[in-house]
């Protein structure tokens, strides 16, 4: 057990450090992380999978709390539409939950990677939505919070990849369109975390200490070293010119993507 959580601490040193340096939530990086360690304890596919999502999300719920109430502090959420949008992202999540729930292992790593790749391309070629004036109407806001949530659920992510083009594109300005994109990514995160645990109840291959498809060693390793790891890749990533970083984890992405795709 210890030795487990050491692996854990040491997997959250590393997903700290590149979140940091790249600027993402941690989702996209702690799934691929954690899915051959689950592999390694002997686990299948189909539970390895489903556990490194739903652990992914529970972890973005503590580290997304700090930064919410950061921004919130600052005033850089958008508060007049922050509830249609978290109304549509919490439905989306937990829709999102029991879609991968009824998925096997292997499709939902094939959607991941494929995910993956796709947010490589739109880094690679600095695709940007093009701007908008005012955002829109509550029920649009909800319907894309849906689709949003959904999506990053089913991939175990916060949905800032997702929530910040959108937001910008709607006219938030970026600073608000990131506050904004924290305050809502708990939201995800949480109903996530609780579809996950619904879904994975009653699964009899699930280790000790884990609630449904949420593994609590993963978790507090993660989110204890990633805390402290985080703040020391950002101090490098402003001293490296922007476009070498946008590269390099384009770079970065493609090869998990491509891992993932193979892996089966």
């Amino acid at each position: 057990m210890l030795l487990s959580l050491l692996i854990y601490v040491a997997a959250g040193a590393v997903v700290g450090f590149v979140s940091g340096l790249f600027g993402i939530g941690g989702g996209v990086i702690v799934v691929p992380m954690l899915l051959p360690i689950f592999q390694a304890q002997g686990l299948g596919m189909d539970v390895a999978m489903h556990m490194a999502v739903g652990s992914s999300l529970a972890t973005i719920v503590v580290t997304g709390l700090s930064s919410a109430r950061a921004h919130w502090r600052l005033g850089n959420l958008v508060v007049s539409a922050l509830p249609w949008l978290v109304a549509g992202l919490v439905t989306g999540a937990l829709v999102g939950a029991q879609l991968a729930a009824a998925l096997s292992g292997d499709i939902l790593r094939i959607i991941f990677a494929l995910f993956v790749l796709a947010l490589a391309v739109r880094m690679i070629f600095a695709l940007e939505p093009p701007p908008g004036r005012v955002i829109p109407p509550p029920g649009v806001v909800s319907g894309v919070g849906f689709v949003i949530g959904a999506l990053s659920s089913l991939v175990g992510i916060g949905g800032g990849t997702l929530l910040v083009p959108f937001l910008i594109w709607s006219g938030v300005t970026m600073r608000q369109a990131v506050g904004t994109s924290a305050a809502a990514g708990v939201s995800i995160a949480l109903a996530g975390s609780i579809g996950f645990i619904v879904a994975g109840t009653g699964e009899d291959q699930l280790p000790a200490l884990s609630t449904g498809y949420i593994y609590w060693p993963a978790v507090g390793g993660i989110t204890v070293a990633s805390v402290f790891l985080a703040p020391l890749g950002a101090r490098v990533a402003s001293r490296v010119p922007a476009v070498w970083l946008r590269r390099a984890f384009a770079a970065f992405l493609v090869i998990v993507g491509f891992r993932l795709l193979l892996s089966g």
